[in-house]
């Protein structure tokens, strides 16, 4: 559900956009860290925030980290 949000700050397109691995961090939501492969060796890192069910909002694109190899540890950012 995010993919155009990224592709939109980012100004491309992206034919891959497969999550790799994610972590999770309870806030007033969910935080997810998710890696991303978007080409055969290029990664990136996502931050989505999900907020609590009653709000009816879907996930949003907070943050991004572009330049990521499949090796790269996950992190907060």
């Amino acid at each position: 559900q995010v993919k155009p949000q990224f592709e939109s700050k980012e100004n491309k397109t992206y034919d891959i956009f497969k999550a790799i691995v994610y972590k999770t961090q309870v806030v007033a939501g969910i935080n997810y860290f998710i890696k991303v492969q978007v080409c055969d060796d290029d990664y990136v890192h996502l931050r989505v925030f999900e907020s609590l069910p009653h709000e009816n909002q879907g996930p949003s694109l907070v943050s991004f980290q572009t330049g990521k190899t499949r090796d790269d540890p996950l992190t907060y950012f």
